[in-house]
Order: C-alpha cells, then structure tokens, then sequence
C-alpha cells in the first residue's frame, strides 16, 4: 500500500496550549479517509499544517514520501495537494466560469492573461465546461459568485480545488452551513470525486461521513483516539461516548 500524506509526531502549540499532540497519520493512495471529532479536537489545526497555512511546532509531514514540512502553501499546491475552507475562499465578483477559468489559466502557468485566452482554446474550454458540469453549476456559469445560493457556493469551491489536478485534496466541512435541502449535492459532489484523486475529509455530517469515508481517524483534544474502517468506528465504545454520543 502506498501512502500519499502522512504526518508523523506532529504537534502544534499555542504557548501553553498543545493542540496537534504526537499526531502519526497515514493516508494511503486512493483513499476516502475522514478525520473526525467533536469540536475543538484541532481537526483544522491539522488541515492548517498540512497544507502550510501553519508551521508544526515539531514533527514532519509528507506528501507522496517526500517531506513537505517546510514548504510554502503555494509550493505545496504545485505537488499536488489542494484543500477547501469551512469558510468559503471565493471571489464574490466573478462568476462561476470566470472563477474556473482563472483556476485553469492558473494550472497551465497562463492566470497572469486569464482574461484574455478565455475562449480562445478548445481544450481549456472542454475542462471548464466539464468541471462546471460535474458540480451542477452550469445553470448558474454567469451569475456572480455573491448571488448564488450557499450550497452552489461550497460546490463551486470543490470545483476550484478539482480544477487545481490534486492528486491529494482536503475538504474542510464541505457541507458546514449549507441548507439541509442542498446537502444532497454535496454528498453527490464529494462521493463523485475521481478515484485517482486521494480525499482527505473533515466533517460533522456523519450521514456525509459514512457514506463516502473508507476510513476514519477520530481526534480529541489533538490526539489519536481510534482509526478504522467506518463499521468499528461506529461500534467504538470510546467514539459513541466522546463523539458520537455527545453529537447525539
């Protein structure tokens, strides 16, 4: 089994306060892994330091075998590791074809005249046009971002990361805040994802996170409490009590 992220002793302290601790992780290549636990367990601490938003205070992490500790957001992107944020990270002004457009022209080293060969190539089209349609966003290809329903929102910022070609993607709530009527969408979205691309999931949704994950890793104040397959997961005396029983 090949691995494609793996932490290992991560920690990450705020002064006092430890809230990644001795964290070992292993995503392996392919997989559908969700990292839950009820809130304040750190679980986008963690997101925060794979993807170089925060620096660890001590332990590694790798992407693909290759130590990623170190490396800025951006150079982290261009090996393959993408995410999206509870908080959506979207352009309010641009439509949802100009904001998959510009993440495109951006891939293919052309984000600085985005503008200008939109429309111009045939191949960029077909992925713009394909991408819009894989996440239910053609209806809305030219409202502005601002407008869209919150649902379409959290839909459009999956695509932006899809459009980056992760081989490793992290979603952070993907389904946080959106209406229960739209949930089905994200659910379709996030279980659709192409398989050659590795998912890391962090979510409340346990509907959500029993459906899609292969694999869950609970975390409490920081720490590894249990990993498995969803059905121990589930069955897990400690996750019913300090998780899924209090979710209850």
């Amino acid at each position: 089994m090949s691995i494609a992220l793996e932490t290992r002793n991560l920690e990450k302290h705020f002064g006092g306060l430890r809230v990644t601790r001795d964290l070992s992780l292993k995503i392996a290549t392919g997989a559908r892994h969700a990292l839950i636990g009820p809130n304040g367990a750190g679980k986008t601490t963690v997101i925060n330091q794979l993807t170089g938003v925060l620096n660890p205070t001590s332990g590694r992490i790798l992407l693909e075998g290759t130590d990623i500790t170190d490396l800025p957001v951006h150079k982290r992107v261009l090996r393959g590791l993408s995410r999206t944020f509870q908080i959506n990270q979207l352009y309010p002004d641009l439509t949802p074809l100009e904001t998959i457009g510009l993440a495109v022209s951006e891939r293919l080293g052309r984000g600085g005249d985005w503008w200008r060969r939109m429309g111009t190539r045939d191949d960029v089209n077909a992925e713009i046009a394909d991408t819009l349609g894989r996440f239910r966003l053609l209806d809305v290809m030219n409202d502005r971002t601002s407008t869209l329903p919150y649902g379409k929102q959290r839909l459009l910022e999956i695509a932006v990361a899809i459009a980056a070609k992760p081989r490793v993607l992290l979603l952070d709530e993907p389904a946080a805040g959106v209406p229960e009527g739209e949930r089905k969408d994200i659910l379709a979205a996030v279980s659709a994802l192409p398989r050659d691309v590795t998912v890391l999931l962090i979510e409340h949704d346990m509907d959500l996170v029993f459906s899609f994950a292969d694999r869950i890793s609970v975390l409490v104040s920081g720490a590894l409490l249990v990993e498995g397959p969803p059905d121990e997961v589930a069955r897990d005396p400690q996750v019913k009590a300090v998780y899924l029983g209090e979710a209850a």
